[in-house]
Formats: structure tokens, sequence, C-alpha cells
């Protein structure tokens, strides 16, 4: 059976997107927190995906400014959005509890994609995202103790994430159906999430975080936003062209799987039964979803 390419640059993103424990914790180790790296990303991100599209083709800049609401919806309401409530959960609760709700993000797309792109809800996306959240709900360590009291704050700000999460592949699917390249939607993206972040950002310490170690945090914050950033957005934003909005959120749940490998084989942590288990499930989750008969050219369930 022929495997969709869109399939292909999803799970990439998502493997990607599952090593930027790498950088983070390196750019933490110089004094830098969770929304000096926001800006940091980018930043840098704005910048070489302006000039790339300067250099490649300056016609991937045009956009109509009556369809400027999709870009504000990608950059503000989702990538802004998610980051801040992401970041306050961790601070109400452990990252397992925070990972775990960020991870109700399918569940929010395949509701929402029900509404507004007419998708279909079959027996095999309920599946499929059950087994995604049981899945990623292992691999953070919900089963492994801790057990710590959850906040109805802390529950709010969770779920505020996951939705925030959600809302790129629902305002993507927008531009997307619009006409509009991934590029276009990447480049708008971070280009309006960085003129948001300008006036807030904290230029000293990440000057000084700079001048301590220049070699670790240049290269750190480059892989932070072109490997972890440039690349995964620009490869999902491409597979939802192929791929509906609810599948791509279930199999972007590869993230969590690999941020636990990364855990394991760069930082020596040990992982649990649970988490190996969890792993499993989240895998078998994309394997149901693309275990569907193919319908013919128009399919993109």
């Amino acid at each position: 059976m022929k495997t969709n390419k869109g399939v292909i640059f999803i799970l990439i993103a998502g493997v990607l997107w599952g090593t930027i424990g790498i950088f983070v914790r390196n750019l933490n180790a110089l004094g830098l927190e969770a929304m000096q790296l926001v800006f940091i990303r980018a930043l840098i991100t704005a910048v070489v995906l302006l000039v790339g599209v300067l250099i490649y083709d300056r016609k991937l800049l045009k956009i109509k400014l009556r369809d400027l609401w999709c870009f504000i919806g990608t950059a503000i309401l989702s990538i802004l959005f998610f980051y801040y409530f992401y970041f306050v959960t961790i601070e109400k609760a452990s990252l397992a509890v925070a990972a775990v709700l960020l991870y109700t993000a399918p569940i929010f797309v395949m509701l929402m994609s029900l509404v507004l792109f007419k998708e279909k809800l079959t027996g095999k996306k309920i599946g499929a995202c059950i087994l995604a959240f049981v899945g990623c709900a292992l691999v953070a360590g919900i089963l492994d103790g801790g057990g710590n009291a959850l906040s109805p704050a802390a529950l709010l700000t969770g779920l505020l994430s996951g939705f925030g999460y959600a809302l790129y592949s629902i305002f993507s699917r927008f531009a997307l159906n619009k006409g509009y390249s991934s590029v276009t939607i990447t480049v708008y993206t971070f280009v309006i999430a960085l003129l948001c972040l300008l006036p807030f950002a904290d230029y000293a310490t990440i000057g000084a975080a700079i001048a301590a170690k220049p070699g670790t945090a240049v290269l750190a914050s480059l892989g932070l936003s072109i490997f972890v950033t440039v690349i995964p957005y620009l490869l999902y934003t491409a597979g939802l062209e192929t791929v509906n909005s609810s599948k791509a959120s279930i199999m972007a749940s590869v993230e969590p799987v690999m941020a636990c490998v990364v855990s394991v084989a760069v930082f020596r942590e040990s992982m649990s039964f649970f988490g190996g288990l969890g792993m499993v499930l989240v895998i078998a989750a994309i394997v149901v979803l693309n275990l569907q008969p193919h319908r013919g050219k128009g399919d993109i369930n």
C-alpha cells in the first residue's frame, strides 16, 4: 500500500520536536528561562525563513489582507498562546501532568475539524486518539508515582495549552484551503509571533548568556530554531496539504515518544515499564490511523 508523503512529513516533524530537550537544557544551563527561549526561537526562525524566502521566491510573501487573520491565528492564538499556558502549567503542576494536558490537542483538533471542515468522525480516529492520549500519559510517567493533586488553575491552563496547540492545525488548514503554501504559513506565523514578543524580550539576560558561553549559546539557539522549529514546522504544515487535521494531530503524538528516547539515550534517565508501554501505544495509534484502506486520489483521511 502506497504511503502518503504527508504522513512521513508529519512523523519526521514529531520526531524533530521531540529532540527539543537537548537544546533547551543547554540554554537553561546558561540561565535562560522559558519565555526567553520562546523569543530566541521566534527571532532566529523568523529571520532564517524571511531570508530564505527572499532568496528563493519572494512571491511566497504575497498574501491578501483579508486573509491575515489566518496567520494571526497560527502566530498569536496558537504559537504564543500555547507556549504561554504550557509554561504556566509547568509552574503550577509537574512536567508529566503538563505534558499529558498538552496532548489533549488531538481531541480538540478532532472536535473542531468535525464542525469547521466537515471531517468524518470514524471509529479508527476515536480509537487512535484514545491510544495516543493514554500512551502520552504513560510516557509522561503519570502512573510512576508522584500523584500530586491537580489544582483547578493548573487543569485550566493545561487544557488551554492543549487547545492552543490544536489551533495551529486548524488555522493552518484555513490558510491551506485559501491556497497558501506551507512556507508562506510558517514564515508569517513566526514573523507575527516575533513582532508580538519584541516589546517584552529580556535582552540583558539573553546578552549575558551569550557573552558567558558564546559557542554553546549560538549552537543551542540555532538547533532550537532551525532543527526543532524551521524544519519540523515546514514539514508539518506541508503534511497538512495531504493529511487531514485530526489525523495529523494524532500522528504528531510521536513527539513525547521521541522526547522519552532522548531522555534515556542522551541524558541517561531511566525509563519505566509504563513509559515503554506508552511508547508502544502511541506507535499503535499511528499504525491504526494508517491502516485505513485507500479510497482514491481525493481521499486525505
